[in-house]
């Protein structure tokens, strides 16, 4: 267009180059670079490129015409205005932390759970325009439909059913449940819209502190009564391990009692003593009953 226009200016005054003396030698340079110039911008006017990820609407006159340029190059009237509209995936971040929402500051959400406590949730929406809808989110919503659409309806949607949660439940047993029934209503919204909800990920719930110190205490006296269950369950198992050896130190010794003759206690003892003979330390060994009777056995290193 830029180029139309000088072109448009050189033309005007190589056509009027004769009423100034000056101009009047550059007269026919002027008409040609200015026609040069007028053709060449219209030319350019009518090729528009559209990038990869990307889809153009054209407006002409203050009219949003329902044909949506695809990427690469296209025809189009030089005196449309486009606008590219990104069709790629998209995430918008409402956080408590600073920096990391796309707001600056806190942009957390704060909602009321169904016992009236105040929660505060960090969410992540994923999402992207349908190509096809583009025109029509321009001419009824605008290119802030960020703001419009995706930040207020995911806002309002949070607050509408988390009413139905407890506070504790929506930190916990309930977290995905809920998860799964404000991406469904949220989504729902969108492509009335134009646009698709790709994901909904709710990255952190915040509780009261009363109420989150009161979990953690919950929490450790579980995991203190789980400790004292195994400490008894192994005393349990040491205490059968006894008695087991018990019994079986028992048993032995009443075979021991009834079945142990005097000749096999003899015969023990004559090879215990031998092997203590045959040994290396072994030096003098006297056998006998004891009374000075009986035979007697001596034995000696040689």
């Amino acid at each position: 267009m830029t180029l139309t226009v000088l072109g448009f200016i050189i033309l005007i005054l190589g056509l009027n180059a004769s009423r100034f003396e000056r101009l009047q030698p550059l007269r026919g340079g002027l008409i040609f670079l200015g026609g040069a110039f007028l053709v060449l911008g219209l030319a350019l006017s009518t090729v528009v490129q559209i990038g990869v990820g990307q889809v153009g609407v054209q407006t002409l006159f203050g009219k949003v015409q329902p044909r949506v340029l695809q990427p690469g190059l296209s025809v189009v009237n030089p005196l449309v205005d486009i606008t590219r509209f990104d069709t790629r995936t998209q995430n918008y971040t409402m956080s408590a932390q600073h920096g990391e929402g796309a707001q600056v500051g806190d942009d957390a959400i704060r909602v009321l759970s169904a016992d009236g406590l105040e929660v505060i949730i960090d969410l992540t929406v994923l999402y992207h325009v349908v190509p096809a809808q583009a025109p029509r989110i321009l001419a009824t919503i605008g290119e802030d439909y960020q703001d419009k659409i995706v930040r207020a309806i995911s806002r309002t949607r949070i607050r509408d059913n988390a009413v139905y949660y407890d506070a504790v439940a929506l930190y916990s047993t309930r977290r995905e449940e809920f998860q799964t029934r404000i991406l469904n209503s949220i989504e729902k919204d969108f492509r009335t819209s134009g646009l698709q909800l790709d994901q909904l990920l709710i990255r952190n719930i915040q509780l009261p502190q009363s109420v989150k110190a009161s979990i953690e205490s919950k929490i450790s006296a579980e995991q203190d009564a789980q400790k004292m269950q195994f400490v008894l369950q192994k005393e349990k198992q040491e205490a059968e391990r006894k008695r087991v050896e018990a019994q079986g130190i028992a048993d032995y010794q009443r075979i021991v009692n009834t079945e142990l003759s005097d000749k096999l206690l003899q015969y023990e003892t004559i090879k215990a003593n031998q092997a203590i003979a045959t040994s290396p330390n072994a030096k003098v060994i006297i056998m006998g009953n004891g009374r000075g009777t009986g035979p007697q056995l001596l034995l000696g290193e040689k």
